[in-house]
């Protein structure tokens, strides 16, 4: 069997992976809070986590793999947009959890197995709730429910590598005046008439975010499962409240076995932000004609561990790249042999040492140089860049492009050999600009004209040249 090695955010250490039970793969990876589009950086950690979900299952079987990714579907800032917008809070998180999963999947992203919504778990995050203030872990103060930090002080702040009274030192908010400790963070607050709620030993309320992933968790885990993912800006205070109140509740061994964080993102070098004018959808993105497949291929282009950078250069050469695997796809591939077709050895390998992705993509160009179109399109759907039913549909546009382009590249010929001895090159210059806007690459010799329809190929806008 393959040995996958990641890098555990927990200790520091590329490590094998080695699940409590073959047979029963568990990951966790934490969700959006389902209030807006999903924006660039969002995108990261699901390209990243489908990318080892899809290696989970080719190594451990496709029935032997559990992903579970939840949606945070009640926050004060879904509750912020139902004010400003008038819309009930379901609706709002019905919507947003249909563009979150359309616009994921535009990016090939596979559904996970498991996809709970916070609203549908509040009895467990009670029962919970309930379990730690009896071990003396937590307590409730006027209408809250906070966890006592200093009940887990030797613990806390391992994953993050920071020490309590260091972050005491440096806190710079507010402390309520019903917490013990500054760090002591909310499991349970209180709701009014304009806010969600349900009725709890605490009073009416609804619980704080941190609880949500740990009895989610639990409730489909169990008290321990193998890896637990997001992105960095999790790692400190999500993932370290996770930690404290699911081992604090069932005990200091328990909970997720490996923790894996992927960095950020920035776009042309600069942080992204609405300020810089430079904070993007996914859905933006696509609208301006950037394909789910381009936009991944990127993505997995720079290691996980890695902050990477959106730039429009990238983005260009994605795309070029894409369009010479299709046509290597469509000039030397068994389509009917393809699902068939194991993923190559060298992109396994890549991916099981800690999610290489970068050298994945080196494995992609080693089959199209080596002119392996069945192996090539057997691993550009292993990689997530297309499903099979896309490939089939983009090498039937390309077999119908070359049929209709060829009378265009003779006639392109024809215009260029009276061209050559009028010394007025318009009418060619203008018919190749003609083909360009229709994503058309148009390459000339004394001889002939080739013309290859590329990424952007739009048939319509053919209908003038014809």
């Amino acid at each position: 069997m393959t040995t996958i090695k990641l890098h555990n955010s927990k200790t520091r250490k590329k490590e094998e992976f080695k699940p409590l039970d073959k047979n029963n793969v568990r990951m966790y990876v934490c969700g959006p809070t389902v209030y807006d589009r999903a924006h660039l950086g969002n995108a990261r950690p699901v390209v990243v986590f489908d990318t080892l979900f899809r290696l989970l299952r080719h190594v451990y079987g496709d029935d032997h793999v559990t992903y579970a990714r939840n949606f945070t579907d009640v926050d004060d800032k879904i509750n912020a947009k139902a004010a400003e917008t008038g819309h009930s809070i379901r609706d709002i998180t019905d919507e947003t959890i249909q563009w979150y999963l359309d616009d994921m999947g535009a990016l090939g992203a596979m559904e996970p197995t498991l996809a709970p919504r916070a609203t549908e778990y509040i009895p467990q995050m009670v029962d919970m709730i309930g379990e730690l203030i009896e071990k003396g872990h937590a307590y409730a103060a006027e209408g809250h429910v906070l966890f006592a930090v200093d009940s887990w002080k030797e613990h806390y702040g391992k994953l993050s590598g920071r020490s309590v009274d260091d972050m005491i030192a440096g806190a710079r908010v507010e402390v309520a005046p019903y917490k013990r400790n500054p760090m002591d963070f909310v499991l349970w607050k209180p709701s009014d008439g304009d806010t969600p709620g349900w009725e709890s030993p605490w009073g009416y309320g609804r619980p704080g975010w941190h609880i949500e992933c740990s009895a989610m968790a639990r409730e489909l885990f169990g008290e321990k499962f193998d890896i637990h993912g997001g992105g960095l800006d999790l790692q400190f205070p999500h993932h370290e409240n996770e930690i404290a109140q699911s081992c604090a509740c069932c005990g200091t061994d328990s909970f997720a076995q490996y923790w894996m964080h992927n960095e950020m993102l920035q776009v042309e070098g600069k942080k992204m932000s609405k300020s810089l004018g430079n904070f993007f959808t996914v859905r933006d993105l696509l609208d301006q004609g950037y394909s789910g497949e381009v936009i991944r291929f990127v993505m997995l282009s720079t290691h996980y561990s890695k902050p990477m950078d959106w730039t429009v250069e990238k983005a260009v050469g994605a795309e070029s790249k894409l369009d010479d695997y299709l046509r290597m796809v469509e000039s030397y591939a068994d389509m009917g042999a393809v699902k068939s077709t194991p993923p190559f050895n060298a992109i396994v390998d890549a991916l099981s040492d800690d999610l290489n992705t970068h050298a994945a993509l080196m494995g992609l160009e080693h089959l199209a140089n080596h002119a392996q179109g069945t192996e090539l399109a057997a691993n550009l759907i292993f990689l997530g860049l297309y499903s099979y039913d896309e490939l089939v549909s983009k090498i039937s546009a390309i077999q119908n492009a070359k049929a209709s382009l060829l009378p265009l590249a003779e006639k392109l010929h024809q215009l260029r050999l009276t061209a050559m001895e009028t010394k007025n090159f318009a009418a060619v210059d203008e018919m190749k600009e003609a083909l360009s806007n229709a994503g058309i690459t148009v390459k000339m010799s004394k001889e002939a004209v080739t013309l290859e329809a590329n990424h952007n190929f739009d048939p319509s806008k053919l209908e003038s040249l014809k």
